[in-house]
């Protein structure tokens, strides 16, 4: 059970927070500024999200179940290569912008004022959770389409969520001090780890679709000795690269636990290994630098900051 909770609580606790915080730039802004005025449009902007989110996630969930066994496997795969596409965009995006992010969001809010009024105000609160929400919906179907257990999965978001919007409502009247540099690395690292697994469970819902090559169509790789589908160098490129559906049973704890954290399967496609690999070596090496490269200088610690007062709204101490 808690294997399952985990990544999703994670996951939701991370983008959550996210959203949380620049939601609470974006008041504390206005507030400082005097324009409370402006603040019921800002909402309506966030509702909006939200309830886009809400209508993304039922077509995810309920959409599916009146198309074809292959159409099911093609969207969930094509959905599944988007949403490790937009993690990995975020990730990155979080790393080159978080130091500037007050900044941005405040230039954005004066030129909305400026310019729109009324709707500038209500598309900055939409796109500010919208474009969180849309990649968490889409990133937890995907793993828990992979793991399943999808009613725990549901849970665990729902709870990160709701946990991030707690904090980041105590972040912003400095009842709590987090260091956001931190949590920000060790949850991009996990979720490097998370977006691997899902690009791997891509795979082979396009394999079992017929769009790639692999063990479930015609182009399988067979084992000349045995006449099945080759498992092991047997079964490359475009059969198994491992079976160990026997130490491991599909639906026993150990695979729901490596399923839900890593990607691991008890049976695993060769193009699905090469993708994890990848992934995790290319990426995976791009975020460890970019960590090593934003370093800050050493500081006297009387002078010391942490990205918890930097994306702190106005007035928290």
């Amino acid at each position: 059970m808690l294997a399952s909770l985990l990544p999703p609580f994670l996951i939701g606790l991370r983008e959550g927070l996210e959203a949380a915080l620049v939601v609470g730039i974006l008041v504390a802004y206005l507030t400082r500024i005097g324009r409370r005025d402006v603040l019921p449009k800002l909402w309506a902007g966030v509702g909006l999200a939200v309830a886009l989110v809400v209508i993304i996630g039922a077509i995810l969930t309920f959409g599916a179940y009146a198309l074809t066994f292959q159409a099911q496997e093609l969207i969930g795969g094509l959905l599944s290569l988007l949403a490790v596409g937009m993690v990995t965009w975020m990730i990155f995006w979080m790393q080159r912008t978080a130091r500037t992010m007050r900044s941005h969001l405040e230039g954005g809010v004066d030129r909305a004022l400026a310019m729109s009024g009324f709707w500038g105000i209500v598309f900055i609160g939409f796109v500010s959770v919208a474009r969180e929400g849309i990649e968490t919906t889409l990133f937890l179907w995907s793993m828990v389409q992979s793991a399943g257990q999808e009613s725990l999965g549901l849970l665990g978001a729902v709870l990160g969520i709701a946990v991030a919007v707690a904090l980041g409502w105590l972040l912003a009247r400095g009842v709590v001090r987090l260091d956001l540099r931190r949590f920000f690395a060790w949850t991009g690292g996990f979720l490097v780890i998370v977006a691997a697994g899902v690009l791997a469970y891509a795979f082979h819902d396009l394999q079992e679709a017929g769009v790639l090559p692999g063990p479930f169509s015609g182009s399988a790789t067979i084992d000349p000795a045995t006449g099945s589908v080759g498992v092991g160098w047997a079964g490359f490129p475009f059969g198994w690269a491992f079976d160990v559906t026997a130490q491991i049973p599909p639906g026993g704890t150990l695979a729901a636990i490596l399923q839900a954290t890593v990607g691991f399967m008890p049976e695993m496609t060769w193009l699905q290994v090469v993708a994890w690999v990848l992934y995790l070596a290319v990426v995976g090496s791009f975020f460890v630098r970019g960590l090593v490269g934003r370093k800050p200088a050493p500081k006297p610690a009387a002078s010391s900051d942490t990205l918890a007062s930097r994306h702190a709204p106005q007035g928290a101490s």
